[in-house]
């Protein structure tokens, strides 16, 4: 998604009063609570991985486990190469229609927070990864 679109579409999405009528009033409400779930929290994990020096190989993926009416799960998963073990990086509990901030600091408070729990949990993995790496072949 283009960054203007991004913004926007966040910016329509984040900030207004609780419950978030966008989400709670479509046809197809899961799919729209999924999509600004990933939205939301990729764009976090995305921006955690440029600060880490991660293998080429390794992949980070989200998964959503929306509910309508009570928390979804996000977990942010890091995913080595091979048959390497896959690293949680962050497991949240959100009530996406609750995902709603009166002003832009409140939004940047939550986003900082989960942006440094994936970031910690990124750089240990990256540990673990490079370590692996250096250990001779038996």
């Amino acid at each position: 998604m283009p960054t203007w679109e991004a913004a926007t579409y966040l910016t329509e999405n984040l900030f207004g009063e609780k419950p978030n009528p966008r989400l709670l009033g479509p046809s197809n409400p899961y799919e729209v609570t999924k999509q600004f779930l990933h939205r939301l929290y990729h764009t976090l994990a995305e921006a955690a991985s440029r600060e880490v020096n991660l293998p080429s190989s390794a992949r980070l993926h989200l998964f959503t486990d929306v509910s309508l009416t009570g928390n979804s799960a996000v977990l942010v998963v890091l995913f080595p190469r091979g048959n390497r073990p896959q690293h949680l990086l962050l497991l949240d509990a959100a009530k996406a229609w609750d995902l709603v901030f009166p002003d832009a600091e409140s939004f940047n408070g939550w986003a900082e927070e989960r942006f440094r729990v994936i970031l910690q949990a990124l750089r240990s993995a990256a540990i673990d990864l490079h370590e692996d790496l250096l250990k001779p072949a038996v």
